[in-house]
């Protein structure tokens, strides 16, 4: 049977998608729960501007975090943290300070889940992966000084 998911599904399918799937999955736990409706003409007419506006907004996003990326990689930041004599951190340098470091001097808004990095209990130089988009990464340069 030809059904038309409404939302993500592992192992199935995303949302807009037009699948197969055996009639008894689409019986008995696609329609109840509101997973999906049958593909008629009309159905599948709607699908199909789903995906499109879908793929519009998949692009733009992937365009505009290219541009932060872009910019972020440009630069190295600066992030304060108390240390000791010996460089050692009294603590450490998180995902949230670097964020923080983010958005003062580069102006850029990210969550602190897009950052991929060990916390930081030294300073010196450093770098940070930031996942912005699926398609989009980038290593940021940051220099912890004791402040």
């Amino acid at each position: 049977m030809n059904v038309i998911l409404r939302e993500d599904i592992a192992g199935v399918g995303r949302r807009g998608d037009i699948v197969a799937v055996a009639d008894g999955h689409a019986r008995n736990y696609l329609f109840p729960r509101g997973l999906a409706l049958v593909a008629t003409d009309g159905a599948v007419n709607q699908a199909n501007a789903m995906r499109r506006a879908r793929d519009l907004r998949t692009a733009a996003d992937r365009a505009s975090a290219q541009t932060v990326a872009e910019a972020l990689t440009s630069r190295s930041f600066t992030v304060k943290a108390k240390a000791g004599n010996e460089g050692r951190l009294f603590g450490s340098v998180t995902t949230a300070d670097i964020v923080s470091a983010l958005a003062a001097q580069a102006g850029v808004t990210l969550d602190r889940k897009t950052i991929v990095a060990q916390p930081i209990r030294t300073t010196g130089s450093h770098t940070a992966l930031v996942r912005l988009h699926a398609d989009v990464e980038c290593t940021v340069k940051l220099s912890v000084v004791a402040g």
